[in-house]
């Protein structure tokens, strides 16, 4: 969906037209009519709520939308006026309208809050039907233009900010929407290596032969059931200072989890096209901070493979080589994603040497039990790392909460006859699992391991998305780029 400023007066009035309404304060200079129809359909300006009608304006019949701001004075302004302009696009996406204008005369708006509005449209307007070749005709999407009018000074330049993040969740979502014969560690590579050209950033990519070099055991043992060879991608943007250390955000990329031969039930498998969403994330959210031009030094590491079952495929019971060195005894093939990452973050600790490292993996049901759809879970030996990414995610909307990391825990992954075991005990399955990364985490690394497996896809339509990918943490790790790393 493209949007535009507009300065001078259009020769003839918009077909379709939206105000911004805060609750309980209808705008000056809308007409009676309107005002009435809004009334009787209980419209209050209430975040998300929608009104539209037709009314006369200079001989043209000219169609009205009202969108719910909520509450001017209230702590979630920003999140109220994403979820009015993502209002509007869901009320038109599909309604045979081509062009939206939203006037902001008449508004106590500023430029930050404009593109707050501006970026709600844009994400809820994303659909990926590259698919679909019978689409009634009113279910294809129309609404292709948002006319900005009447906004305040510098509300250009902001909205070219948030039109940045707008592409890396978008990009984030396409990665996950596309199936696994489509998506695959190098075809996964491919798509980023031509969606970032151009940008800046700088891409490095490690195949499984010089993984087997480096003793990359533990990742190389979750690929050799998959004729697809594993890869190891490596983003680098130096928007910061010239030798300061990057922070590194590190994803799990298994592009198909079948669980290898602790398989998976049939039911529900197809939804594993989505398991590299960590490594959606970091891709997304490294082309946002290109695209916008960071001011920082940051570095995005994805580990990329697919877990089959074939005759090769390693098997309960097996021990493996990391590339730290430490053995793991794999009780379950499907406990997979921290065979991945353990070996991309000692990878990028010896190679990168960061001064922090957060890790996003769609790592376990347990933390779904934990958490539903509503938070990820956040894993850190470090609180300010922890406490900066936690008031980022509640500020993005993209929210996180806290779970702990001890010994008692650690204890439950010990191995009998390895360094340790990549399963615990079935209660605190997300806790075990952290606690498995955290022993191949350097002493004195900042840390930070995010277990986003119930948020990267969503059964049904959110505030500022349609069913499907969400584009989950690209927002989260953008804002906390921008409040800690640039602020």
């Amino acid at each position: 969906m493209q949007i535009r400023f507009r300065d001078a007066p259009a020769a003839s009035p918009a077909r379709l037209i939206a105000q911004i309404v805060d609750q309980d304060a209808m705008p000056a200079g809308i007409e009676p009519e309107l005002v009435a129809g809004a009334r009787t359909s209980r419209f209050a300006g209430k975040p998300g709520q929608v009104f539209d009608g037709f009314v006369s304006r200079g001989g043209n019949v000219v169609r009205v939308a009202l969108a719910g701001a909520g509450e001017p004075g209230a702590k979630s302004r920003l999140a109220s006026l994403e979820r009015a302009g993502a209002a509007l696009t869901a009320r038109f996406l599909t309604s045979g309208e081509t062009a939206l204008e939203i006037d902001f005369a008449g508004t106590s708006l500023n430029a930050e809050q404009v593109a707050a509005v501006l970026l709600g449209a844009r994400l809820r307007g994303w659909r990926y039907d590259l698919y679909r070749t019978k689409l009634a005709d009113d279910q294809k999407p129309t609404l292709s233009e948002i006319v900005v009018t009447g906004a305040p000074a510098g509300s250009d330049a902001a909205w070219a900010t948030e039109e940045a993040l707008a592409q890396g969740v978008e990009f984030t979502r396409e990665l996950v929407t596309e199936p696994a014969n489509i998506i695959y560690p190098e075809s996964f590579v491919a798509r980023c290596q031509k969606r970032l050209a151009g940008t800046g950033i700088d891409i490095r990519v490690l195949d499984d032969t010089e993984m087997k070099t480096l003793g990359m055991g533990a990742l190389l043992g979750v690929a050799q059931g998959s004729v697809k060879p594993a890869r190891l991608l490596v983003m680098t943007w130096n928007g910061g200072t010239a030798g300061d250390k990057p922070t590194a955000f590190v994803g799990k990329g298994v592009t198909f989890d079948t669980g290898g031969i602790s398989i998976k039930p049939a039911a529900g498998m197809e939804d594993m096209k989505w398991d590299m969403g960590g490594a959606g994330a970091v891709a997304g959210t490294m082309l946002t901070l290109a695209l916008r031009k960071a001011k920082c030094n940051v570095v995005g590491v994805c580990g990329l493979v697919e877990n089959m079952p074939d005759g090769n495929a390693q098997r309960p019971g097996d021990v493996v080589t990391s590339m730290s060195g430490q053995t793991i005894e794999v009780i379950n093939t499907d406990a997979e994603g921290r065979l991945v990452l353990c070996d991309a973050i000692t990878w990028t600790q010896k190679e990168i040497a960061p001064a922090r490292i957060v890790d996003l993996a769609t790592l376990t049901g347990a933390i779904m039990i934990s958490l539903g759809t509503e938070h990820a879970g956040i894993f850190s030996n470090d609180d300010a790392l922890a406490g900066a990414l936690t008031a980022a995610g509640l500020a993005s909307g993209d929210k996180l909460w806290r779970f702990p990391l001890a010994p008692a825990y650690d204890k439950l992954i010990d191995s009998p006859i390895a360094d340790m075991k990549n399963v615990g005990p079935r209660y605190g399955g997300s806790i075990t699992a952290a606690q498995f990364i955290q022993r191949f985490v350097d002493k004195g690394m900042p840390w930070a391991h995010l277990d986003i497996a119930g948020m990267v896809w969503a059964d049904s339509a959110g505030a500022t998305w349609d069913k499907g990918a969400t584009g989950y943490g690209v927002r989260l790790l953008d804002r906390f780029v921008r409040d800690t790393l640039e602020g």
